[in-house]
């Protein structure tokens, strides 16, 4: 069969699948490709809806992943408002929600994931409310303004963004977080605890430690989180931001490996030959750190995205890329490059108490592993170049900041 005549379906209408197809195109398949998407909107960008998005600084337009006129003009079909149900490996099809079926050549799985769900009284409320889609996110906006007191279970960036994008707004918010300090599971206590700080002088309650009981309403509507305290935290609305899970479920039914994550390899190919799977779905390996891992991330969606379509166009693979991840809270940037897998030490540079500084993680060979860095993007540019170099540097040298990170980083 002839490149031309091998069907490509991408199950995943997201940034992941919608960059996919992009990128096949741009890589020179002539094949017919097939986007199917559960939700009635095409590939847009998921990072602005707890922040512009929530507060009203960005329209569908700017939030699009490309111009609508991009899919026809391209050849690239879209089934939007469809959700695949199953795999056919050995008939080579898909099938729809709609009772359709599409058969395939080639299938990359772009599934992502999905809000983890708590377990507790109240949670069918109106008012209670997850931030992974446009309409999600417009409920959320609704729920919001002065006089309004939002409460977010979870402090992870998207609950602090949406408090801090609440705050924008004129209304109240209070994160509630059930370990010792928000961040827990993604940041090095030192940052968690600088953002403690600037959301608390912003007006933000944050409430940590906290188990909660239930969630208690009136007329059908939350009122508020009951804690196992006993405390009653009154709100108009609750966000619940526990973290994502992988939608593995339909590749897993279809017998592909899954381990919290549809398990990949560096080409973004599963154990199957006609199938590959991207983005946040995925359990893929992490060169630099010589071990696999689930990545949550705009430029994950991307590098997997080219090497599916660099596998399947028959180039050459993308040369592997350094895990790196943003947050933006109020006037605050927070750029993260790399893992902290197996670091020993922690390294300050600059001053907090400004605002602008970076903790850089070494091992014990002083080999550098990850950077977070705030409002200092000099330090994330030089540490992810030093981090994909595998370099070792003392920490000395990154406490000094008579010297330059384009000289450290040389």
């Amino acid at each position: 069969m002839s490149q031309s005549d091998a069907r490509i379906v991408i199950v995943g209408a997201g940034h992941a699948g919608g960059s996919a197809a992009a990128f096949l195109r741009q890589y020179g398949w002539k094949g017919p490709i097939t986007l199917v998407g559960e939700e009635p909107i095409a590939p847009y960008q998921r990072p602005p809806l707890s922040k512009a998005w929530l507060k009203g600084e960005a329209d569908a337009a700017s939030l699009a992943l490309r111009p609508d006129s991009f899919y026809p003009s391209s050849d690239i079909a879209l089934r939007l408002a469809t959700s695949a149900v199953g795999i056919d490996r050995e008939a080579r099809a898909v099938a729809l929600s709609s009772g359709e079926t599409l058969a395939y050549d080639h299938l990359i799985l772009a599934l992502g994931s999905r809000a983890r769900k708590l377990s507790l009284p109240g949670l069918s409320l109106a008012g209670v409310l997850e931030l992974r889609t446009v309409a999600e996110a417009d409920q959320l906006k609704a729920a919001l303004g002065p006089g309004k007191r939002l409460a977010v279970i979870g402090g992870g960036y998207i609950g602090l963004e949406a408090a801090a994008s609440a705050r924008a707004l004129g209304a109240e918010a209070v994160v509630i977080e059930r370990e010792s300090r928000v961040l827990a599971r993604v940041a090095c206590p030192e940052l968690s605890a600088f953002f403690q700080d600037y959301h608390r002088a912003k007006g933000v309650e944050i409430v940590v430690g906290a188990a909660i009981e239930a969630l208690e309403g009136v007329d059908g509507h939350v009122t508020g989180v009951r804690l196992s305290d006993g405390r009653l935290i009154g709100c108009d609305a609750v966000l619940v931001g526990v973290g994502a899970a992988a939608n593995e479920e339909l590749a897993r039914d279809a017998g592909l490996a899954c381990n919290g994550g549809i398990v990949v390899d560096l080409a973004a190919r599963t154990a199957d030959p006609l199938i590959h799977a991207i983005g946040d779905c995925t359990h893929r390996p992490l060169p630099l750190y010589e071990s696999m891992g689930r990545l949550e991330s705009v430029p994950n969606a991307l590098e997997q995205a080219k090497q599916a379509a660099a596998d399947l166009c028959g180039r050459a693979p993308p040369t592997p890329e350094v895990p790196w991840f943003w947050s933006d809270q109020y006037d605050l940037r927070l750029q993260i490059a790399g893992l902290p897998l197996g670091a020993a030490e922690t390294v300050l540079r600059g001053d907090p108490a400004a605002a602008q500084f970076a903790i850089f993680h070494l091992d014990a060979d002083e080999r550098l592993l990850a950077v977070e860095a705030i409002n200092a993007t000099p330090e994330f540019m030089g540490g992810r170049i030093m981090i994909g170099k595998r370099k070792k540097i003392p920490g000395k040298k990154l406490r000094d900041m008579s010297l330059s990170m384009r000289d450290l980083a040389a």
